[in-house]
């Protein structure tokens, strides 16, 4: 299949900065595929597609503030000479720094995006603020850069004093202390994603309950957000394209639940790709890549709650390949024409069969 195919037209104004104030206030696209059909609906009617038997899967990772500042600190690269005009120049460069998964064990080492990432070598030092630092240890293959903090103690508590929430870059305004707690999920538990597993942000322990009273089971998956979940896809045919990798965990009671289930109900794209790895591999946890796309068999998904994807991506790819590409694009321009918000913050869509 070409890229091209999963192009669609997205005013701006449609795209959502800004969370709604009461999490269940978004509306929701409800997809039929039998009948290729849709409703529109609000995210409060879900009990009433939920019935006994259901196990709703939630990714329960959280999001830690993932996007960093900071400034050149030089080593062999820093100009020479006290005085020189080019060493201040150097010394007082802004860094962004946006850390995509730990690759150490002790998690100081990170491979990361880093702008402006073509004038820091390997060898370089970025130094943040309360006198935090990293070094440029190695270069990967799209720009990504891995480096290592120079800290003691624990990582993510040095990351709360420095770090901003990683909003995506649709978001034009920076972080505020709201998205702290609004680009997180009710589940957050499991510290280690650089994006919110988005479909989840919906729920309130009021619609929970109310799914219980349904028959619902709840059960928890863990899959930490990397580049593999937002990455650009860099060639026509997407059949050449492989995803970073990104590390999942599934407890033994939500393996008990999923095998007791008669229907499964993954909520968001990153619950599919646990629960289909899973079912490809028979591992309860590891590492995955897996790039569903249409063509591929879901053998563990029956029903899905999902945000609204930008064009191109790989995430617009699963959703098409579970219910169609051309009842998804079209579904996608019926939410455009009627005024659903788009992406991280904004409505959500119920798939069902």
């Amino acid at each position: 299949m070409r890229l091209s195919d999963f192009n669609y037209l997205l005013p701006d104004e449609c795209i959502a900065q800004t969370p709604l104030a009461d999490r269940a206030a978004s509306r929701m696209l409800v997809l039929h595929r039998r009948e290729q059909s849709w409703e529109d609906r609000a995210f409060r009617d879900l009990p009433e597609y939920i019935t006994p038997g259901d196990c709703l899967v939630f990714n329960d990772s959280r999001v830690f503030p993932s996007r960093l500042f900071g400034r050149r600190g030089g080593i062999h690269s820093l100009p020479i000479g006290k005085n020189n005009p080019k060493r201040a120049e150097h010394l007082s460069a802004r860094i962004e720094v946006f850390l995509l998964r730990a690759v150490s064990e002790d998690h100081l080492s990170w491979e990361a995006l880093v702008r402006p990432g073509r004038k820091l070598p390997i060898g370089e030092r970025v130094l943040f603020d309360h006198g935090i630092t990293a070094v440029i240890i190695a270069r990967g293959e799209y720009g990504e850069r891995t480096l290592r903090f120079e800290i003691d103690g624990d990582v993510y508590e040095a990351l709360e004093r420095i770090g901003h929430v990683p909003l995506p870059p649709y978001i034009h305004r920076p972080d505020s202390p709201q998205d702290r707690e609004r680009y997180q999920t009710i589940f957050a538990r499991e510290t280690g994603s650089v994006a919110a597993p988005t479909a989840g942000l919906h729920f309130t322990p009021e619609i929970i309950a109310a799914c219980q009273a349904r028959g619902a089971e709840l059960a928890s998956v863990t899959l930490h957000v990397g580049l593999g979940t937002f990455q650009p896809i860099h060639t026509e045919v997407i059949e050449e394209h492989t995803l970073h990798t990104e590390r999942y965990q599934i407890p033994a009671p939500t393996l008990q639940s999923l095998a007791a289930a008669k229907r499964v109900v993954a909520v968001g794209t990153t619950s599919v790709r646990t629960l289909e790895s899973f079912a490809r591999t028979g591992a309860p946890s590891g590492d995955t890549n897996i790039f569903l796309y249409p063509g591929c068999e879901f053998l563990r998904t029956d029903a899905l709650l999902t945000n609204f994807h930008l064009p191109q991506s790989s995430l617009l790819m699963l959703v098409s390949a579970f219910a169609g590409l051309e009842f998804v694009l079209r579904a996608y321009a019926h939410a455009v024409e009627n005024g659903y918000r788009f992406f991280s913050y904004g409505d959500c869509m119920l798939i069902v069969n």
